[in-house]
């Protein structure tokens, strides 16, 4: 029987929990270390199978793993200890001389890490724009061994088509890597191991765990040989989510589609408001989930930020908490201020987490900071916003 999303989130950890008791909720389990029966045990069984250590292995975070590998559609999953440590263990797979491909517009720190490993470590990278399909076939080298993609793009919303780029690049090399982040988005709106992808990435510090108190990452693999590189990798590094977040991050999944919805339902009404506002410019959006990033005027950005009285000033996304942040200044202030205009991250782009807080009280926190006049939408935008 194969279960829809829904029900996978709602069921999660209630079956094959590791309770003797069969209790409902999954059991929080902070042993570091198990006691083996027998020797023989251990002389025959697969390390990788049984409880021994818990950087190997810990029933709670087995639980969460099973879980998530589900709701992306791969063999098995793996809970680290953030987003960035996702990443980290999908690069472990490649060595120097090795040729990535990229999206030009990523998360600041993709691109801080990026650079980390072609200074030290000799890996090449490229970047493609996402769209024009011709320049990605003419970036693909002998060398190349992955292309990682982020869809929308953070901060400015770019959607690329998985599924173009999976059947063009392993029409190309079938060994070439295709890895998704998926953070924005979620298996709610898109699972990109069906689309072609090989991997896909959550930093589940955002929606996945969805309340702004706890740290971790997650890689999905599609193929049972990257896997089991995977969990090699993951096993020796020791990059392991911890028992108690694994369990925090088990329990916030259940309403990770009720969350979704709230998030999609509360952006869509700010779009519809944002673009009537005089100190707005311009507002991007990908139509779904709960992120919108927009332009101001040029003397309204310290304004905005200043005033705010009910979206919080701070980094970070994807929390049942508003939170707004300056990408300029804040999760892309490594770029170089060239590779930002280039991208379209000026110093007056905004970047809204929109969260589940009655949305009129969102957008008129929003009009006060700005000091714009009260707006009216009319019955068409209404219904678009999908807020009565």
């Amino acid at each position: 029987m194969t279960n829809k999303i829904d029900t996978i989130l709602a069921q999660a950890g209630n079956r094959d929990n590791n309770d003797q008791n069969n209790s409902i909720s999954t059991p929080l389990y902070f042993g570091s270390n198990f006691r083996h029966d027998s020797l023989e045990e251990v002389e025959t069984s697969d390390p990788t199978k049984r409880y021994s250590y818990s950087r190997l292995a810990t029933p709670t975070r087995s639980v969460l793993q099973k879980a998530l590998a589900e709701l992306e559609g791969g063999v098995d999953s793996f809970a680290v200890s953030s987003g960035m440590a996702a990443i980290q263990l999908v690069f472990s797979l490649f060595k120097s001389g090795d040729h990535i491909i990229t999206s030009d517009d990523l998360y600041g720190g993709s691109f801080r890490y990026f650079d980390y490993l072609s200074s030290h470590y000799g890996i090449k990278f490229s970047k493609w724009d996402g769209k024009d399909v011709d320049e990605l076939k003419h970036l693909v080298t002998k060398d190349t061994k992955a292309i990682w993609l982020e869809t929308p793009s953070n901060p400015t919303m770019k959607i690329i088509d998985i599924a173009e780029v999976s059947n063009l690049l392993h029409s190309i090399d079938n060994s070439i890597l295709v890895c998704v982040d998926n953070t924005f988005l979620t298996p709610i709106y898109q699972r990109p191991l069906t689309l072609g992808a090989d991997i896909v990435v959550h930093s589940a510090t955002k929606y996945l765990s969805g309340h702004n108190d706890l740290l971790g990452g997650v890689v999905v693999a599609k193929d049972k040989a990257v896997d089991d590189d995977l969990l090699f990798n993951f096993n020796t590094t020791g990059v392991t989510l911890d028992p108690f977040d694994s369990w925090l991050l088990l329990r916030s999944l259940k309403t990770l589609s009720v969350r979704m919805e709230r998030h999609t339902k509360n952006a869509r009404y700010l779009c519809a408001c944002l673009k009537k506002f005089d100190s707005v410019q311009k507002v991007l959006y990908p139509g779904v989930g709960g992120m919108i990033s927009f332009y101001v005027n040029d003397d309204k950005v310290a304004q905005l930020l200043d005033n705010l009285k009910v979206i919080s000033f701070a980094e970070s996304l994807g929390g049942i908490e508003s939170l707004v942040t300056l990408p300029a200044k804040q999760t892309h202030s490594d770029m170089t201020k060239e590779a930002r205009l280039k991208l379209g991250i000026t110093d007056n782009l905004i970047r809204l987490s929109v969260g589940l807080e009655d949305p009129r009280d969102l957008v008129e926190d929003i009009r006060q900071a700005l000091g714009d006049a009260p707006i009216k939408l009319e019955e068409s935008e209404k219904q678009t916003s999908t807020i009565n």
